[in-house]
């Protein structure tokens, strides 16, 4: 069965870093293009960044582009997302996900809480 937990948020202040990790199981990591989205209250899940099986690829939602950066370690199994140059807006829970290459179901894990305030 896979499993995907995510780790690393907390309370940051406006300007700062946190570096989120998802350690996944279950399921053959290198074969999966890997995401990371996140969801503010009383809006949709938004897509943050994807990354291709290999790592080589990435791509980023506008308002994190310069700020965050995904990665991968595909011996270990992780995910990672480098967050820099925090603001409020940034605040939301931030869910990993995996999913197989022409497949438009994936994996989810349950998410981790990212709060930006002073």
């Amino acid at each position: 069965q896979a499993q995907l937990a995510e780790s690393g948020g907390g309370l940051v202040q406006p300007g700062g870093s946190l570096k989120l990790s998802c350690a996944v199981s279950g399921f053959v990591f290198i074969n999966y293009n890997m995401r990371w989205y996140r969801q503010a209250p009383g809006k949709e899940r938004e897509l943050v960044a994807h990354i291709d099986t290999t790592g080589r690829r990435a791509n980023y939602l506008d308002s994190v582009r310069g700020r965050f950066t995904i990665s991968r370690d595909n011996v270990k199994k992780a995910l990672y997302l480098q967050m820099n140059s925090l603001r409020p807006e940034d605040t939301a829970v931030y869910y990993c996900h995996a999913r197989y290459p022409g497949h438009t179901d994936g994996h989810w894990g349950h998410g981790t809480q990212v709060t930006v305030s002073s």
